[in-house]
């Protein structure tokens, strides 16, 4: 609070012209630097030093720089004026407003910072979750509409269940707002309670207190190495492949992964969530000759036998990949009648089969592509052999 009362005296000084030195101690403000809730009253008094000769009547207030009208003025005395303020409005910003006594020449004889806004409600959301078992962040909002409108503190605050002291975090560096990482001193298979406190010259508040253990909060950083690849020239096809977390590789635990891809053109995004424990993957029924942006995240599941799963790591980097062009595009037909008649069946085929695809086959089970790619290479001979058969009835 200092801080911020030293940037409102140095803000009177600066911006009004013919400010009078404050060390000549010619004038007083009475309450100075008040801390008020938000609708509340205020009656101010200006005191000035009679060896001056001002007399109070000739005085008047200003409040953020502009003059407040003089109805609200009332000289209690000749070398005392006061101004009554009603039903404040927040301040405009945290070092306060500024409420300034001025002599009829516009000096400043003296000044008050109003700090005017609410007490902290009890914070909320408060939630954490440790990177690669190393550390331990905790993030939370505040209370309410989440602004007090003057200065308010939080401080997370941590101990052991079952023993140990109460301890303060003191790494509040992280680029997210309110948040905090304890980064030492952490201890396996011990629950913690872990609580914030929020206070201000108004009041206080304390969150409700949660209890975890860091095992069941763990989060790996996002799987490296993607690649994207063509299946041979299976135009509806791409291969996904990546890497374990390294950070994790000598803990007992087992990964499940997340794939999700897009359109080049599409800001949507299609999410996998059965690909399971393996590092590849297959995405089936895509479209002929597009490009396909695909990501892939991890949940570390069971470190050590924890029974809880872990937390999705951040998606991987966007890895891009294009599927081939259809040879069916590619090739043309004079007799447009006989190919649609011909393709009429065909067509009605691959139609009932990607309703199984989407039913069964869906994901990256090895069974389902085998049998996939089994019937792909069946109805590209079908096809060959459909063409055969329209060519020699031409002929």
């Amino acid at each position: 609070m200092k801080g911020v009362l030293d940037f409102c005296l140095l803000f009177l000084l600066l911006h009004t012209p013919g400010a009078l030195s404050l060390s000549t101690n010619v004038a007083i403000i009475y309450p100075q630097d008040p801390v008020l809730r938000m609708g509340s009253n205020l009656t101010a008094s200006c005191w000035v030093h009679p060896d001056l000769g001002i007399h109070a009547s000739s005085l008047f207030w200003t409040l953020n720089g502009q003059q407040l009208p003089s109805s609200l003025y009332r000289v209690l005395s000749p070398t005392n004026l006061s101004v009554t303020l009603a039903a404040l409005n927040a301040s405009r910003q945290k070092s306060g407003d500024n409420l300034v006594c001025h002599n009829h020449k516009r000096h400043i004889l003296a000044g008050s910072c109003l700090y005017v806004g609410m007490p902290p409600q009890k914070p909320v959301n408060l939630t954490c979750w440790s990177r690669n078992t190393k550390d331990l962040t905790c993030s939370w909002a505040p209370g309410g509409k989440g602004e007090t409108n003057i200065s308010t503190q939080y401080t997370l605050k941590y101990k052991l269940r079952w023993y140990g002291k109460e301890k303060e975090c003191e790494d509040y560096t992280h680029t997210q707002p309110y948040s905090c990482s304890i980064t030492r001193d952490l201890h396996l298979f011990t629950p913690y309670e872990i609580w914030v406190e929020a206070s201000n010259q108004l009041g206080r508040a304390t969150s409700d207190v949660i209890t975890l253990d860091i095992l069941d909060v763990v989060t790996t950083d996002p799987p490296a190495g993607v690649t994207v690849s063509r299946v041979g020239q299976l135009e509806d096809q791409l291969s996904v492949r990546w890497d374990a977390p390294p950070a994790l590789k000598d803990f007992l635990f087992q990964a499940k992964y997340q794939i999700r891809y897009r359109l080049e053109e599409s800001q949507d995004w299609k999410v996998m969530d059965d690909v399971g424990n393996q590092t590849s993957c297959r995405l089936a029924g895509l479209r002929p000759g597009t490009v396909y942006f695909v990501q892939v995240r991890c949940n570390p599941v069971g470190i050590y036998g924890s029974r809880k799963a872990g937390i999705w790591s951040e998606w991987s980097h966007p890895t891009a990949a294009s599927t081939p062009h259809s040879e069916r595009f590619l090739s043309g037909s004079c007799d447009s009648k006989s190919s649609g008649d011909s393709n009429s069946t065909l067509r009605r085929e691959l139609k009932q089969f990607f309703g199984w695809v989407r039913k069964h086959a869906y994901g990256c089970s090895s069974m389902s592509m085998k049998l996939y790619d089994q019937w792909r290479v069946l109805m590209q001979k079908s096809h060959k052999a459909r063409n055969q058969v329209l060519q020699g009835d031409k002929s």
